[in-house]
């Protein structure tokens, strides 16, 4: 399990060189943004989850010159990015939260923005149902998520001692039940493999460090110790491309239930409905 605060404390640390070696999330984000065309309303309040230095949110903000686009991130270094890259002339906010308990109010956005931050949390169930919580309902959540494939080549490498360990992220078919479970409609998912190319091991040690991806390995601390085993697992290609890592991309979209519809529990199926709705029931009798 990946521990919450060292997470946070690796992108503090990673937030001034972040955007100088975050090419695969900056294009992940990309093809997510390219994919809000599909949102069914103007959105008022736009949340960006786990938003990094806030490419997304600027665009998102450009795209909707006229909603609240707030950035949330669990690491403070990171939204002192935000706040640089927005500027005065298309202002967001910017709130540090995890965002497994978001500080906002039940049904407070119509948009959920969310590229590659979901993998970082060990109960998606719970972090899904929070998404649920603050969503409108029509409303949309767009994410992109890291798949159980990532990053496969370090599974290869065996030392004496113990070489790298990754952890147990979940499969596209885990993320489709727990969003089915917190009771959101219409999910969709699909999933690409991105493959990204270092001209040195000594490059690809860089990238992963600079953009947290090193977080997701334990071990990274022995990297000197398990270079040449890696160096031999990865087998550089003869034609001098260097070396390959892989990326499984999971894309999901879903929409805010209904008012009232279930969401399951331990306890079992649980419906809650505004006051303003039983009121409504009430006088319609």
């Amino acid at each position: 399990m990946l521990d919450a605060r060292a997470v946070r404390d690796g992108f503090n640390l990673a937030a001034r060189s972040y955007d100088r070696h975050a090419a695969l999330e900056q294009e992940v984000g990309r093809r997510l943004l390219e994919r809000v065309e599909f949102s069914r309303l103007e959105p008022r309040c736009i949340l960006d989850l786990g938003c990094g230095t806030g490419t997304a949110t600027a665009e998102l903000k450009k795209k909707f010159p006229r909603s609240r686009v707030i950035g949330v991130d669990s690491a403070i270094a990171m939204l002192e990015r935000v706040r640089r890259r927005a500027g005065l002339l298309r202002p967001v906010s910017r709130v540090c939260a995890d965002l497994s308990a978001l500080p906002f109010a039940h049904q407070a956005a119509d948009l959920l923005f969310c590229n590659l931050a979901t993998h970082w949390s060990s109960d998606p169930g719970a972090l899904y149902g929070e998404f649920r919580r603050v969503l409108q309902p029509g409303g949309m959540l767009l994410f992109s998520t890291l798949g159980p494939g990532t990053l496969r080549e370090f599974r290869d490498i065996q030392v004496a001692g113990g070489g790298p360990v990754l952890p147990g992220i979940v499969d596209l078919m885990v993320v489709g039940d727990a969003l089915v479970a917190a009771g959101f409609s219409e999910p969709v998912m699909d999933m690409e493999v991105i493959t990204v190319n270092y001209p040195s091991l000594e490059a690809m040690h860089r990238e992963l460090e600079s953009t947290g991806m090193a977080l997701l390995i334990r071990g990274w601390d022995q990297w000197a110790e398990w270079r040449d085993q890696l160096a031999s697992a990865m087998n550089p290609r003869a034609s001098g491309d260097g070396y390959s890592l892989t990326y499984e991309i999971i894309y999901g979209t879903a929409f805010g239930p209904p008012e009232g519809q279930p969401v399951r529990t331990a306890g079992g199926d649980v419906a809650t409905f505004s006051v303003e709705r039983l009121l409504k029931s009430r006088r319609l009798r």
